[in-house]
């Protein structure tokens, strides 16, 4: 009977070993499948991963290695601006091509003025805090910012007294005297001045500070005869809390000019060559607020308006108040302002701005500048 019922019970032994072979069958397939899978993606990652740092490699510039690019690596304090420049590197900024490009907040980099220019930004931007008691220019975004040491006349107008006294050596009164740039010597650096404490009060100081520039005929400047402007190595607007008033008040030749509202021009027809220099506008405040994907055709529009006011005055055009982040609108308000003829560009990234292709700013998903 037990010989009987074993036999009886051996179909049914012999289908679940069968189900369980075909089930192992399967998962083995499938663990395979994976398996093949997670190569093939790791695979492509790797290949992904290697492309990429290629790709920023080959696009990455070269910085030129000059006398700018030596004092940006090894500057730590401000009175290095000045020690740094002695001896005079002969190679002083060989190979920087000027491109109009404006330093925002240029205080807050790591090495003021010296990294804009080894960029080939001609414009720079300081805010000044009158220090009362010591009749100091004070450097800074805020108050609380502020420090001795960091001083209008220690990060700017010493370095630049001493940097066009080595670029004229022996240039006669009656010549043009070379600017900062050596590949385009008569192209002039603005200094835009923004004045944070009471403008009546900073004013005089300020125009004191500009003394030896101005004695040494480096300053732009208006000449009211002839009614012509005049350009020298250095250009200076002010901003902020700048009196109009006392901007126009000067006699003779101005040599400091008013940062004129840009979205102002066409209802206001006292700023002219004569008065301003750059023509300023917040982005935002002119066009309203702009989404993700990038401006409409009626802010487009409103921008080019702009941009035509200022040149049909003689004025250069700047917009501030860029966005930064994502870096696709970014480079997109970048092109459409270039392309508009925007005056200068108002940049907060130097590197990116002038010597990246901004058109291989984000490759493969991933950002490059």
């Amino acid at each position: 009977m037990d010989h009987i019922t074993s036999c009886v019970q051996r179909p049914k032994s012999f289908a679940n070993t069968t189900r369980g072979t075909k089930r192992r069958t399967l998962r083995n397939r499938i663990i395979l499948c994976i398996a093949i899978g997670l190569s093939v993606v790791g695979l492509a990652l790797i290949v992904w991963f290697s492309l990429v740092l290629v790709l920023i490699d080959r696009l990455t510039p070269t910085e030129p290695r000059n006398g700018l690019s030596q004092i940006t690596k090894t500057w730590k304090e401000p009175s290095d601006s000045v020690s740094l420049l002695s001896p005079w590197p002969t190679d002083w900024s060989q190979g920087v091509t000027p491109i109009p490009c404006h330093s925002h907040n240029d205080y807050w980099r790591r090495v003021p003025l010296f990294d804009a220019l080894a960029a080939g930004c001609t414009g720079v931007e300081a805010d000044i805090w009158l220090e009362n008691s010591s009749q100091d220019l004070l450097v800074g975004h805020t108050k609380s910012s502020l420090s001795s040491g960091r001083t209008l006349k220690a990060l700017y107008i010493d370095p630049l007294v001493e940097i066009l006294s080595q670029q004229n050596p022996d240039t006669p009164p009656s010549m043009q005297p070379s600017g900062v740039f050596d590949t385009s010597p008569n192209t002039t650096l603005v200094l835009l001045i923004d004045i944070k404490t009471d403008g009546r009060k900073t004013w005089p100081v300020l125009m004191k500070s500009l003394g030896l520039l101005r004695s040494r005929g480096w300053l732009s400047y208006w000449n009211r005869t002839a009614e012509t402007f005049v350009p020298r190595p250095i250009t200076v607007i002010g901003t902020g809390n700048t009196p109009f008033d006392l901007v126009v008040a000067e006699s003779n030749n101005r040599d400091v000019f008013f940062d004129a509202p840009l979205d102002r021009l066409t209802r206001n027809g006292m700023f002219s060559r004569g008065t301003s220099y750059y023509a300023s506008v917040s982005l935002k405040q002119a066009v309203g607020k702009i989404f993700l994907w990038g401006p409409s055709q009626r802010q487009q529009k409103v921008i080019h308006d702009l941009i035509e006011a200022a040149a049909e005055r003689g004025l250069v055009s700047r917009f501030w108040d860029i966005p930064g982040w994502p870096v696709a609108l970014r480079t997109k308000l970048w092109n459409i302002l270039v392309a508009s003829g925007v005056g200068v560009l108002n940049v907060d990234d130097l590197k990116y701005a002038s010597r990246w292709n901004w058109n291989w700013c984000i490759v493969a998903g991933l950002v490059l500048c």
